[in-house]
Protein backbone atom coordinates (compact mmCIF):
# COMPACT_ATOMS: atom_id res chain seq x y z
CA UNK A 1 0.00 0.00 0.00
CA UNK A 2 1.41 3.29 -1.29
CA UNK A 3 1.54 6.05 0.95
CA UNK A 4 0.92 9.61 0.04
CA UNK A 5 -0.37 11.71 3.37
CA UNK A 6 -0.91 11.18 7.04
CA UNK A 7 -1.76 7.19 7.46
CA UNK A 8 -3.05 5.53 10.66
CA UNK A 9 -1.93 1.81 10.79
CA UNK A 10 -2.89 -0.88 12.73
CA UNK A 11 -0.98 -4.01 13.84
CA UNK A 12 -3.62 -6.62 14.19
CA UNK A 13 -1.48 -9.21 16.04
CA UNK A 14 -0.18 -6.59 18.94
CA UNK A 15 -4.22 -5.91 19.01
CA UNK A 16 -4.87 -10.06 19.59
CA UNK A 17 -2.20 -9.96 21.67
CA UNK A 18 -3.32 -7.15 23.82
CA UNK A 19 -6.62 -8.28 24.07
CA UNK A 20 -5.47 -12.00 25.16
CA UNK A 21 -3.99 -10.78 27.71
CA UNK A 22 -6.35 -8.76 29.63
CA UNK A 23 -9.28 -11.28 28.65
CA UNK A 24 -7.25 -13.65 29.88
CA UNK A 25 -6.80 -11.61 33.18
CA UNK A 26 -10.42 -11.32 33.59
CA UNK A 27 -11.15 -15.06 33.42
CA UNK A 28 -8.25 -15.98 36.02
CA UNK A 29 -10.03 -12.99 38.74
CA UNK A 30 -13.47 -13.92 37.24
CA UNK A 31 -14.42 -10.74 36.72
CA UNK A 32 -17.04 -9.66 33.56
CA UNK A 33 -14.35 -7.86 30.61
CA UNK A 34 -16.24 -5.29 29.92
CA UNK A 35 -14.04 -3.18 27.49
CA UNK A 36 -14.19 0.16 26.52
CA UNK A 37 -14.67 0.91 22.66
CA UNK A 38 -14.07 4.55 22.54
CA UNK A 39 -10.41 3.89 22.25
CA UNK A 40 -10.96 1.95 18.57
CA UNK A 41 -14.69 2.82 17.29
CA UNK A 42 -14.53 -0.02 14.77
CA UNK A 43 -16.89 -3.10 14.29
CA UNK A 44 -13.86 -5.32 12.59
CA UNK A 45 -12.02 -4.73 15.97
CA UNK A 46 -14.96 -5.19 17.88
CA UNK A 47 -14.70 -8.60 15.84
CA UNK A 48 -11.17 -9.11 17.39
CA UNK A 49 -12.67 -8.82 20.91
CA UNK A 50 -15.73 -11.57 20.04
CA UNK A 51 -12.87 -14.02 19.62
CA UNK A 52 -11.94 -13.95 23.11
CA UNK A 53 -15.26 -14.42 24.01
CA UNK A 54 -16.43 -10.82 25.09
CA UNK A 55 -20.26 -10.25 25.07
CA UNK A 56 -20.06 -6.94 27.17
CA UNK A 57 -18.75 -3.43 26.05
CA UNK A 58 -18.75 -0.13 27.61
CA UNK A 59 -18.67 2.76 25.20
CA UNK A 60 -18.68 6.70 25.47
CA UNK A 61 -21.32 8.44 23.31
CA UNK A 62 -24.93 7.46 21.99
CA UNK A 63 -23.31 7.70 18.63
CA UNK A 64 -20.77 4.87 19.67
CA UNK A 65 -23.44 2.98 21.26
CA UNK A 66 -25.99 2.97 18.55
CA UNK A 67 -23.13 1.72 15.83
CA UNK A 68 -22.34 -1.30 17.78
CA UNK A 69 -25.43 -1.69 18.69
CA UNK A 70 -26.12 -2.03 14.55
CA UNK A 71 -23.06 -4.25 14.20
CA UNK A 72 -24.74 -6.52 16.87
CA UNK A 73 -23.60 -5.71 20.32
CA UNK A 74 -26.46 -6.83 22.49
CA UNK A 75 -24.67 -5.55 26.29
CA UNK A 76 -23.55 -2.05 26.22
CA UNK A 77 -23.00 0.27 28.71
CA UNK A 78 -23.02 4.08 28.10
CA UNK A 79 -20.19 4.95 30.63
CA UNK A 80 -21.02 8.51 30.18
CA UNK A 81 -23.19 10.87 32.42
CA UNK A 82 -27.13 10.07 31.39
CA UNK A 83 -27.47 13.15 28.99
CA UNK A 84 -31.24 13.53 28.93
CA UNK A 85 -31.48 15.51 25.81
CA UNK A 86 -31.11 12.80 24.30
CA UNK A 87 -34.19 10.42 25.50
CA UNK A 88 -35.53 9.59 22.13
CA UNK A 89 -32.88 7.66 21.23
CA UNK A 90 -32.10 5.98 24.27
CA UNK A 91 -35.50 4.54 24.67
CA UNK A 92 -35.55 3.80 20.60
CA UNK A 93 -31.87 1.80 21.48
CA UNK A 94 -33.07 0.14 25.18
CA UNK A 95 -35.71 -1.20 23.05
CA UNK A 96 -33.49 -3.27 21.00
CA UNK A 97 -30.36 -4.16 23.62
CA UNK A 98 -29.28 -4.55 26.92
CA UNK A 99 -28.76 -1.15 27.76
CA UNK A 100 -26.68 0.62 30.79
CA UNK A 101 -26.75 4.08 31.58
CA UNK A 102 -25.00 6.50 34.80
CA UNK A 103 -26.59 8.47 36.81
CA UNK A 104 -25.13 10.54 39.63
CA UNK A 105 -28.37 13.25 40.31
CA UNK A 106 -31.73 12.83 41.50
CA UNK A 107 -32.77 14.80 38.22
CA UNK A 108 -31.93 12.49 35.85
CA UNK A 109 -33.44 9.83 37.61
CA UNK A 110 -37.20 11.75 37.94
CA UNK A 111 -36.67 12.62 34.21
CA UNK A 112 -36.19 8.45 33.43
CA UNK A 113 -38.62 7.75 35.68
CA UNK A 114 -41.61 9.94 33.41
CA UNK A 115 -39.55 9.35 30.01
CA UNK A 116 -38.24 5.99 29.82
CA UNK A 117 -40.54 3.57 27.67
CA UNK A 118 -38.62 0.47 27.94
CA UNK A 119 -36.30 -1.00 31.32
CA UNK A 120 -32.37 -0.41 31.19
CA UNK A 121 -30.13 -1.21 33.92
CA UNK A 122 -28.67 1.55 36.01
CA UNK A 123 -24.93 2.01 36.96
CA UNK A 124 -24.40 5.16 39.70
CA UNK A 125 -21.58 7.38 38.85
CA UNK A 126 -18.86 7.34 41.54
CA UNK A 127 -15.99 9.80 42.23
CA UNK A 128 -12.90 7.94 44.13
CA UNK A 129 -11.00 11.05 44.50
CA UNK A 130 -10.67 11.76 40.57
CA UNK A 131 -13.13 14.50 40.66
CA UNK A 132 -14.08 14.61 37.43
CA UNK A 133 -17.74 13.61 37.83
CA UNK A 134 -19.80 11.20 40.12
CA UNK A 135 -20.90 11.47 43.53
CA UNK A 136 -18.28 11.42 46.24
CA UNK A 137 -18.13 7.77 47.47
CA UNK A 138 -17.73 8.91 50.90
CA UNK A 139 -21.56 10.80 50.90
CA UNK A 140 -23.81 7.75 52.04
CA UNK A 141 -26.58 10.14 52.26
CA UNK A 142 -26.79 10.94 48.92
CA UNK A 143 -26.24 7.43 48.01
CA UNK A 144 -28.43 5.71 50.08
CA UNK A 145 -31.27 8.18 49.10
CA UNK A 146 -30.96 7.87 45.48
CA UNK A 147 -30.58 4.01 45.33
CA UNK A 148 -34.21 4.14 47.57
CA UNK A 149 -35.56 6.01 44.55
CA UNK A 150 -33.97 4.38 42.16
CA UNK A 151 -35.29 0.81 43.60
CA UNK A 152 -38.73 2.04 43.46
CA UNK A 153 -38.79 2.62 39.67
CA UNK A 154 -39.64 -0.38 37.75
CA UNK A 155 -37.99 0.32 34.45
CA UNK A 156 -34.46 1.30 36.20
CA UNK A 157 -32.75 -1.92 36.95
CA UNK A 158 -29.82 -1.12 39.27
CA UNK A 159 -26.59 -3.23 38.82
CA UNK A 160 -24.12 -1.29 41.12
CA UNK A 161 -21.63 1.13 41.04
CA UNK A 162 -19.21 2.78 38.69
CA UNK A 163 -16.24 4.39 39.03
CA UNK A 164 -12.89 5.89 36.26
CA UNK A 165 -9.84 6.29 38.27
CA UNK A 166 -7.93 8.68 35.88
CA UNK A 167 -5.86 9.83 38.33
CA UNK A 168 -3.40 6.54 37.72
CA UNK A 169 -2.55 8.71 34.36
CA UNK A 170 -0.58 11.07 36.72
CA UNK A 171 1.08 8.66 38.36
CA UNK A 172 4.93 8.79 38.10
CA UNK A 173 5.57 5.01 38.65
CA UNK A 174 3.86 1.58 39.21
CA UNK A 175 3.65 1.82 42.76
CA UNK A 176 2.02 4.77 42.51
CA UNK A 177 -0.92 3.27 40.09
CA UNK A 178 -0.83 0.04 42.33
CA UNK A 179 -1.72 2.72 45.12
CA UNK A 180 -4.72 4.33 43.34
CA UNK A 181 -6.01 1.19 42.28
CA UNK A 182 -5.62 -0.23 46.04
CA UNK A 183 -7.07 2.81 47.06
CA UNK A 184 -9.86 3.08 45.09
CA UNK A 185 -11.30 -0.97 45.86
CA UNK A 186 -10.75 0.25 49.52
CA UNK A 187 -13.46 3.20 48.85
CA UNK A 188 -15.85 1.46 46.70
CA UNK A 189 -15.74 -1.67 49.02
CA UNK A 190 -16.83 0.81 51.69
CA UNK A 191 -19.15 2.03 50.30
CA UNK A 192 -20.62 -1.04 49.36
CA UNK A 193 -20.82 -2.40 52.67
CA UNK A 194 -22.72 0.61 54.45
CA UNK A 195 -25.26 0.46 52.04
CA UNK A 196 -25.19 -3.27 52.33
CA UNK A 197 -26.27 -2.40 56.34
CA UNK A 198 -28.96 0.19 54.67
CA UNK A 199 -30.65 -2.88 52.89
CA UNK A 200 -29.03 -2.90 49.60
CA UNK A 201 -27.66 -6.46 49.33
CA UNK A 202 -26.97 -6.61 45.40
CA UNK A 203 -24.20 -4.18 44.57
CA UNK A 204 -21.50 -4.82 41.67
CA UNK A 205 -18.56 -2.92 41.26
CA UNK A 206 -17.01 -1.51 37.91
CA UNK A 207 -13.83 -0.22 37.73
CA UNK A 208 -11.79 1.24 34.09
CA UNK A 209 -8.78 2.25 33.53
CA UNK A 210 -5.63 0.76 31.33
CA UNK A 211 -2.49 1.56 33.57
CA UNK A 212 -4.10 -0.32 36.55
CA UNK A 213 -6.02 -2.78 34.66
CA UNK A 214 -2.77 -3.34 33.23
CA UNK A 215 -0.69 -3.28 36.28
CA UNK A 216 -2.97 -5.39 38.70
CA UNK A 217 -3.10 -9.08 38.40
CA UNK A 218 -6.27 -9.97 40.65
CA UNK A 219 -9.21 -8.23 40.54
CA UNK A 220 -11.57 -10.21 42.69
CA UNK A 221 -12.37 -7.62 44.86
CA UNK A 222 -14.73 -6.13 41.55
CA UNK A 223 -16.99 -7.34 39.45
CA UNK A 224 -16.09 -6.08 35.74
CA UNK A 225 -13.18 -4.33 34.64
CA UNK A 226 -13.64 -1.42 31.51
CA UNK A 227 -10.56 -0.73 30.33
CA UNK A 228 -10.10 0.59 26.78
CA UNK A 229 -6.83 2.04 25.66
CA UNK A 230 -4.89 -1.06 26.10
CA UNK A 231 -6.07 -2.42 22.98
CA UNK A 232 -3.22 0.02 20.98
CA UNK A 233 -1.59 1.19 23.74
CA UNK A 234 0.41 4.74 23.16
CA UNK A 235 3.58 6.69 24.32
CA UNK A 236 2.19 8.01 27.37
CA UNK A 237 1.47 4.77 28.55
CA UNK A 238 5.02 3.61 27.71
CA UNK A 239 6.17 6.65 29.92
CA UNK A 240 3.63 5.51 32.57
CA UNK A 241 5.09 1.57 32.91
CA UNK A 242 2.75 0.00 32.23
CA UNK A 243 2.91 -1.44 28.31
CA UNK A 244 6.46 -2.32 26.51
CA UNK A 245 7.01 -0.24 23.09
CA UNK A 246 6.51 -3.87 21.73
CA UNK A 247 2.89 -4.01 22.77
CA UNK A 248 2.11 -0.20 21.13
CA UNK A 249 -0.30 -1.28 17.67
CA UNK A 250 -0.71 1.90 16.17
CA UNK A 251 1.28 4.27 14.17
CA UNK A 252 0.68 6.97 11.76
CA UNK A 253 2.81 6.94 8.59
CA UNK A 254 3.64 10.63 7.21
CA UNK A 255 5.75 12.00 4.38
CA UNK A 256 8.51 14.08 4.68
CA UNK A 257 8.19 16.89 3.11
CA UNK A 258 11.37 18.82 4.39
CA UNK A 259 14.80 18.73 6.17
CA UNK A 260 16.96 21.05 7.82
CA UNK A 261 20.29 19.62 8.46
CA UNK A 262 21.64 22.53 10.27
CA UNK A 263 18.96 22.29 13.15
CA UNK A 264 18.47 18.37 12.96
CA UNK A 265 15.19 18.48 12.26
CA UNK A 266 13.04 16.90 9.53
CA UNK A 267 9.17 18.61 8.63
CA UNK A 268 6.24 15.90 7.99
CA UNK A 269 2.99 16.11 6.41
CA UNK A 270 1.29 15.17 9.61
CA UNK A 271 0.19 17.48 12.53
CA UNK A 272 -2.15 18.57 14.98
CA UNK A 273 -5.45 17.21 12.87
CA UNK A 274 -3.98 13.81 12.65
CA UNK A 275 -2.15 13.05 15.85
CA UNK A 276 -3.97 15.33 18.48
CA UNK A 277 -2.49 17.50 20.88
CA UNK A 278 -1.34 15.95 23.57
CA UNK A 279 2.59 15.89 24.68
CA UNK A 280 4.63 14.51 27.53
CA UNK A 281 6.55 16.82 29.08
CA UNK A 282 10.37 15.66 28.53
CA UNK A 283 13.46 15.57 31.72
CA UNK A 284 14.71 18.18 29.14
CA UNK A 285 11.96 20.70 29.70
CA UNK A 286 11.09 20.24 26.10
CA UNK A 287 7.71 18.58 24.70
CA UNK A 288 7.11 15.44 23.16
CA UNK A 289 4.12 15.07 20.26
CA UNK A 290 5.32 11.41 19.78
CA UNK A 291 7.96 9.20 19.04
CA UNK A 292 9.82 8.08 15.49
CA UNK A 293 10.05 4.84 13.75
CA UNK A 294 11.52 4.20 10.03
CA UNK A 295 9.46 1.61 7.99
CA UNK A 296 10.44 -2.21 8.74
CA UNK A 297 8.96 -5.02 6.83
CA UNK A 298 4.60 -4.36 6.42
CA UNK A 299 5.36 -1.98 9.96
CA UNK A 300 7.36 0.32 11.63
CA UNK A 301 10.69 -0.40 13.45
CA UNK A 302 11.39 0.25 17.18
CA UNK A 303 11.36 3.49 18.03
CA UNK A 304 14.88 6.07 16.73
CA UNK A 305 16.68 7.28 19.85
CA UNK A 306 17.03 10.20 20.82
CA UNK A 307 14.78 11.38 18.41
CA UNK A 308 10.64 13.05 18.64
CA UNK A 309 8.37 14.74 17.37
CA UNK A 310 9.68 18.31 19.12
CA UNK A 311 6.39 20.33 17.77
CA UNK A 312 3.35 20.51 15.64
CA UNK A 313 0.83 22.80 13.57
CA UNK A 314 -1.88 21.70 11.97
CA UNK A 315 -0.64 19.97 9.40
CA UNK A 316 2.59 20.10 9.69
CA UNK A 317 5.43 17.60 12.37
CA UNK A 318 8.49 18.72 13.13
CA UNK A 319 11.33 15.85 14.31
CA UNK A 320 14.15 16.97 16.21
CA UNK A 321 16.92 14.17 15.79
CA UNK A 322 20.53 13.18 15.66
CA UNK A 323 23.13 14.12 12.76
CA UNK A 324 23.46 10.70 12.03
CA UNK A 325 19.75 9.89 11.17
CA UNK A 326 19.13 13.07 9.47
CA UNK A 327 21.33 11.69 7.16
CA UNK A 328 19.65 8.75 6.19
CA UNK A 329 16.35 10.65 5.50
CA UNK A 330 15.05 12.16 1.88
CA UNK A 331 12.11 13.92 0.90
CA UNK A 332 9.72 11.58 -0.12
CA UNK A 333 10.48 8.87 2.86
CA UNK A 334 7.88 7.61 5.21
CA UNK A 335 8.43 8.06 8.88
CA UNK A 336 6.13 6.35 11.56
CA UNK A 337 4.92 8.03 14.82
CA UNK A 338 4.17 6.46 17.79
CA UNK A 339 1.02 8.14 19.15
CA UNK A 340 1.07 9.84 22.75
CA UNK A 341 -2.80 9.18 23.05
CA UNK A 342 -3.73 6.42 20.45
CA UNK A 343 -7.66 6.82 21.74
CA UNK A 344 -7.38 11.01 20.09
CA UNK A 345 -5.28 9.99 17.13
CA UNK A 346 -7.61 7.28 16.05
CA UNK A 347 -10.48 9.91 16.62
CA UNK A 348 -8.66 12.42 14.94
CA UNK A 349 -7.97 10.08 11.74
CA UNK A 350 -11.76 8.13 11.36
CA UNK A 351 -9.88 5.71 9.34
CA UNK A 352 -7.26 3.01 9.77
CA UNK A 353 -5.78 0.45 7.68
CA UNK A 354 -3.90 -3.13 8.69
CA UNK A 355 -0.53 -3.75 7.90
CA UNK A 356 -1.60 -5.94 4.58
CA UNK A 357 -3.54 -2.57 3.63
CA UNK A 358 -7.00 -3.38 4.66
CA UNK A 359 -9.37 -0.80 5.81
CA UNK A 360 -11.08 -1.17 8.67
CA UNK A 361 -14.56 -0.17 9.29
CA UNK A 362 -15.20 2.76 11.55
CA UNK A 363 -17.61 4.65 13.12
CA UNK A 364 -16.94 8.09 11.32
CA UNK A 365 -19.81 9.89 13.24
CA UNK A 366 -17.85 9.55 16.74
Amino acid sequence: MEVTQPTLFVDKDKVLKNIEKMAEKARESKVLFRPHFKAHHSADIGEWFKQNGVEAIAVSSMDMAEYFAENAWKDITLAFSVNIKQIKRINKLAEKIDLGLLIESQEAVDFLEKNLTSPVNIWIKIDTDYHRTGIHWDNEAVLSKLLRNIRDIEKLRFVGLLTHSGHSYYAKNICEIEEVYADTVIKLRDIKERLFLQGFPSIKLSIGDTPTCSVISDFSEVDEIRPGNFVFYDVLQLELGVCDESEIAVALACPVVAIHEDRNEIVLYGGAIHLSKDSIYREDKTYSYGLVALPEGKGWSKSLKETFVKSISQEHGIIKTTPEIIKKIKIGDIMYILPIHSCLTANAMKKYFTLDGKELNYNVKC
